[in-house]
């Protein structure tokens, strides 16, 4: 694991501002007098409550219990009905019906999801705290995942450029949990799951998930096998008082698959099933401990003091021998290989004070709060030689390179240390049935200690990150929401990875997005909802390169665009998700990647998705759903297209008795030939083919 440590001295800050706030809020409890002002007490969050594919509220957009309509954003929740009826256990699983959001490649390591035309490998958070290593990440342990579309940078600090995605954990609690799942697929997939949960007692619960998978895939070569383990307890010391402990153990062995080259201009015309380099030699492997713990206590005053701490330790280790250009009229193409290592220790502590009340007919919902985190990193890169070709005339009719390989030209070894400091502030306030208003604003003070233990060369970043954030919600009625917002957050020099930077580029602003948003959301009746968004995403303070060794900053890219979705219950039987986005992501000014007017990669104009789930009656039930997107580029340079596709995938659901379900998800029910998306020109993933998976559900 890691050579270095974390020092002690940010841990006992933590602890010495957990010490103190109850102290403060227990003194403004006994002195403070408010004339005229009524107090409303803010208990412990309690889970979010469902209504089969809806999810109501949620606390990750404002920090706050929130109902969705009361949130002027576009905000989409994959609730735990929906995670069983699709079957989801990836990230790529969890946002095909969602608007506005897709998927690159990742260079078959990692989960890169595309936010309104943004690639970005760093915008996840775990419970709302960042988990931003590059992995695949499971979804074992997971109640919901909330995907937040504009800038996020009030609530969740650098980064949240394009949107976010926030997993929420599954948490103990007093109902008994007793679920064993057993799943068999196509290409040899077996994977098994426990979900065991009851009360301890009045005052303590425990919960145990726990997963296991291997599988083979329709990718010569591929495969894949992972574990974890998720024990989590929840303590009831006082009525007043939660705290929830939780530990996590999760490894992801695969191999790092890249796909398929391109030439002329299309992919090239292969089996889906053909592997270009070599699968035996391209293992990526990621091993995550998580520790986390939270507190919440409600005052009598109406404080409530909410503080989460989480340390995460991740070894991240891939190797890959891939194509590294198109095929040429000879019908060969390049061969090249690296090695990446990563170690990464995160420490995150974040402290929130809510206080809710009422001065005449307007509510004031306030929020203050902090962070504070370090991250250090170790990441190390080696090539076979000094360019990390192979070879450039490996046949593309024998795309197998079985000859040598070792790693010996040491490309990169850097270290950084992150600080981060951060304090916020938010008002949502009620001013009538009618008018609501959110006004908030963050400052994070990042702090970038950079090494090249090549070179021995440091360098220093300091950046101070101002994010604000206002909102003005409209009700004409009830059950309508009209929204208007604004909205920034940033990206520092070193990079959503923290390994980027460099002398000339540590001196430059960060990037900054900025996000200007109108919509409505509308409950048409109690557990179906439509949403619609309007919106337009800024980039700026892009750095391009004008020589050998100066770069300048340049307006980056603009994504104009409109999100329409619908999710809920039609009929007693009949459950729907839909979405559609129609975007245009372009750049704005010539850039190193790109000609102004270039579309940015992996976001089509158009894409659409529909899932509909019919009960046909108490035991059986079938589901249908849609998935399409016009063309799109790979790259910025425009050069190479994948073609618009329509999917058709299904289930079929079946009680057998009050125990015991059995459901058979089927992807790509007509076989459809397509690409799913890419991380460059000749990085390019085709799509599967028909494939099905049997789950068997125990409950007892």
């Amino acid at each position: 694991m890691h050579a270095h440590a974390i020092p002690c001295f940010p841990v006992k800050t933590l602890c010495l501002m957990l010490a103190a706030l109850p102290a403060i809020a227990y003194a403004e409890e006994a002195t403070t007098t408010l004339p005229q002002v009524e107090v409303t007490s803010n208990k412990v969050t309690e889970p979010a409550k469902t209504d089969g594919y809806v999810t109501k509220s949620s606390t990750t957009a404002t920090k706050t219990n929130t109902l969705l309509k009361d949130v002027p954003q576009a905000v989409t929740v994959v609730s735990q009905s929906q995670i069983k009826d699709q079957a989801i256990r990836s990230m790529e699983d969890a946002i095909r019906y969602t608007p506005g959001v897709g998927m690159a490649q990742g260079e078959g390591n990692r989960d890169t999801v595309v936010f309104r035309g943004n690639a970005s490998t760093g915008d996840f958070f775990l419970d709302g705290v960042r988990d931003d290593v590059q992995y695949y990440r499971d979804f074992y342990n997971i109640e919901s995942v909330e995907v937040l579309r504009g800038a996020n940078g009030m609530i969740f600090g650098r980064g949240g450029a394009g949107g976010v995605v926030n997993r929420v954990s599954k948490e103990a609690g007093w109902d008994p949990v007793r679920e064993i799942s057993l799943q068999a697929g196509s290409y040899d997939q077996r994977r098994g799951s426990i979900d065991i949960g009851q009360a301890i007692n009045e005052a303590a619960a425990f919960r145990l998930n726990a997963m296991v998978e291997n599988a083979d895939s329709y990718r010569d070569g591929v495969s894949l096998r992972r574990y974890g383990i998720n024990p989590t307890v929840t303590l009831f010391p006082t009525e007043k008082t939660k705290v929830v402990l939780s530990a996590e153990y999760f490894t992801d062995h695969r191999t790092a698959d890249r796909g398929i080259p391109s030439q002329n201009g299309r992919p090239f015309a292969t089996n889906e099933s053909t592997f270009f380099g070599n699968a035996a030699k391209s293992p990526t492997e990621i091993e995550a401990q998580n520790y986390s713990a939270l507190i919440e206590h409600s005052f009598d005053n109406g404080v409530l003091l909410r503080n989460r701490t989480r340390y995460s330790d991740f070894d991240k280790y891939y190797q890959n021998v891939f194509a590294n250009s198109a095929v040429d009229a000879s019908g060969n193409y390049t061969v090249a290989a690296y090695r990446d290592d990563t170690q990464r220790e995160n420490l995150f502590n974040q402290t929130d004070l809510l206080y809710t009340l009422k001065q005449g007919a307007v509510t004031h919902k306030l929020l203050v709060g902090m962070e504070l985190g370090r991250q250090d990193t170790d990441n190390v890169r080696y090539r076979p030689n000094s360019t990390g070709t192979l070879t450039t005339t490996q046949s593309a009719q024998n795309p197998v390179f079985n000859g040598p390989i070792t790693f010996t030209n040491l490309q990169t070894r850097n270290r950084s240390q992150v600080d981060v400091a951060a304090f916020y502030l938010q008002d949502q306030i009620i001013l009538n049935p009618q008018w609501q208003v959110i006004v908030g604003a963050r400052l994070d003070k990042f702090d970038v200690d950079f090494k090249n233990q090549i070179s021995g060369q440091k360098i220093k970043s300091d950046d101070d990150l101002f994010s604000p954030r206002a909102g003005l919600i409209y009700k004409p009625v009830e059950p309508v929401s009209l929204y208007a917002s604004y909205s920034q957050s940033y990206v520092p020099r070193a990079g959503d990875q923290l390994t980027s930077l460099t002398v000339v580029t540590s001196t430059f602003d960060p990037e900054k997005f900025k996000n200007t948003e109108v919509g409505a959301k509308w409950e048409v009746k109690p557990g179906l909802e439509i949403n619609a968004a309007i919106f337009k995403l800024e980039r700026t303070n892009v750095a391009v390169s004008t020589s050998a060794t100066t770069s300048a900053l340049v307006d980056g890219q603009d994504t104009k665009g409109f999100e329409l979705s619908a999710l809920g219950r039609i009929t007693d039987k009949w459950n729907v998700i839909g979405a559609y986005t129609l975007q245009k992501a372009e750049l704005v000014d010539t850039t190193s990647v790109g000609a102004n007017g270039a579309s940015a990669p992996n976001t089509p104009r158009n894409t659409f998705s529909l899932w509909n789930r019919y009960d046909i009656n108490e035991t059986w039930g079938v589901a249908l759903g849609a998935i399409s997107r016009s063309e799109m580029y790979t790259s910025f340079d425009n050069t190479v297209q994948l073609p618009g596709y329509t999917r058709f995938d299904g289930a079929v659901y079946a009680k057998l008795d009050k125990n015991l379900r059995l459901q058979v998800n089927i992807e790509n029910i007509l076989n459809k030939e397509y690409y799913l998306y890419a991380h460059n020109n000749n990085n390019i993933t085709p799509g599967s083919p028909t494939a099905a998976r049997a789950t068997l559900i125990y409950n007892f």
